[in-house]
């Protein structure tokens, strides 16, 4: 159980002898319905979200946005997005960041398909919510020169969560906070 993220020692064993005490037809049921999770589950062939079609409904609904696009660097990203309900747009999953110390260059990614997408379709706007790190940042400035002779490209302000104490916040923040601000409505 270690192997999921986020589940150290005393919750992979909290969980263990939890499966160890249930029925067993249970515990074949879970591991039936991750085997057919695995078998069943994939990327939309557009936007590389995980999906169990082939087009992602995302990407199938026509009411959304078709003319912005936002980038993200995971699935997970794409979830957080649209639990906000603010966004209506399409996105791109690039299945992660560029990260030479990992092995991972722009050819690894789903850079080429994104550029390719954005030449092709009426896009207006790319908008760049990749995570502030020093490999995202790699990736956002990359991405943003082989779109900008496309479309317009922006990128998601950063700055203090709510309830964060000014005091407590890193320097860095602090200076994407004040980058990122807009005027009050």
């Amino acid at each position: 159980m270690q192997l999921l993220p986020g589940v150290g020692p005393k919750t992979a064993q909290r969980l263990a002898l939890h499966l160890i005490k249930r029925p067993e037809k249970e515990v074949q049921a879970l591991a039936q319905a991750l085997i057919d999770a695995k078998k069943q589950v994939g990327l939309c062939k557009i936007c590389y979200h995980l999906s169990a079609e082939p087009v992602c409904s995302i990407c199938s609904n026509h009411n959304r946005d078709r003319t912005t696009i936002c980038v993200v660097a995971d699935s997970r990203d794409v979830i957080a997005l649209e639990k906000t309900r603010e966004y209506r747009g399409l996105y791109h999953v690039l299945g992660g960041v560029i990260s030479p110390m990992d092995g991972i260059g722009p050819e690894q990614l789903h850079i080429d398909s994104l550029v390719r997408r954005v030449s092709k379709e009426q896009i207006k706007e790319i908008i760049l919510a990749i995570d502030p790190s020093v490999e995202g940042e790699t990736t956002t400035l990359y991405i943003g020169q082989l779109l900008k002779p496309f479309t317009k490209v922006t990128r998601i302000a950063f700055g203090l969560p709510m309830g964060g104490d000014l005091e407590y916040a890193d320097e860095v923040t602090l200076a994407r906070a004040l980058e990122g601000r807009r005027e009050l409505d």
